[in-house]
């Protein structure tokens, strides 16, 4: 037998089978931050976190770099959630504001349902540590403005929103969404066709910028 060759698989064994501990245990608390969140809201502390986790409180942080390393992943665990309930609604025919509209009300149920994790979200999506999470082009916001983008891909003109308009709007997304969760002063149909119709003017905005006419009852297939 190659002794040096059975202990370096040997070592490899136990190097794999560490790293997938190490990856489920910090899964686990990833799962267990967001349920905390939920329940405690935003500003949970360590405690609550471990509890929910089943670990020893000073176990939390060995399985991150730092309390900015969990939130990031905690955000990208609860944009992925959220991208899931909103997508659905991109793969209906429709027009463009019908479809942002059934995004946008996909988005409102989802918050409504999780309203605390929907504000840890928010209230750090424009944070330079973890921005990325959700203004990535895959990320909610992509979503949103898939639809309305739909309009402004021809032959001819092929336009993909700057960032900062993409900013811009998931800012105000937040905020009328945020709104609504803490006053109630509309129902979930008027805020929904509220907040969509806000996108849908900036999205037709930015078309006729570049020179596309948009036509509010053209027809887009699904996707």
């Amino acid at each position: 037998m190659d002794l040096a060759r059975w202990v370096d698989t040997a070592v490899v064994r136990r190097s794999t089978a560490h790293e997938s501990h190490r990856s489920a245990r910090r899964e686990q608390i990833v799962v267990a931050a967001a349920r905390a969140i939920e329940e405690y809201g935003p500003g949970v502390g360590t405690a609550q976190i471990a509890e929910r986790a089943g670990v020893a409180r000073p176990h939390v942080y060995r399985h991150f770099h730092s309390k900015e390393d969990l939130e990031r992943e905690v955000l990208r665990f609860a944009a992925d959630q959220l991208i899931d309930t909103v997508r659905p609604a991109l793969r209906v025919s429709g027009t463009a504001p019908a479809i942002i509209e059934g995004v946008i009300g996909a988005a409102i149920g989802w918050a409504a349902g999780h309203p605390n994790l929907y504000r840890f979200m928010a209230a750090r999506q424009q944070n330079k540590e973890t921005h990325r999470a959700r203004l990535g082009r895959t990320r909610f916001l992509g979503e949103v403005v898939a639809a309305a983008s739909a309009y402004m891909r021809t032959s001819e003109v092929q336009v993909d929103p700057p960032d900062g308009v993409m900013a811009g709007l998931m800012g105000m997304v937040d905020a009328g969404i945020i709104w609504w969760l803490d006053h109630h002063d509309e129902s979930k149909e008027e805020v929904t066709t509220r907040i969509a119709h806000q996108v849908w003017l900036i999205m037709r905005d930015l078309a006729q910028s570049v020179g596309v006419a948009l036509d509010n009852d053209r027809l887009l297939s699904a996707r």
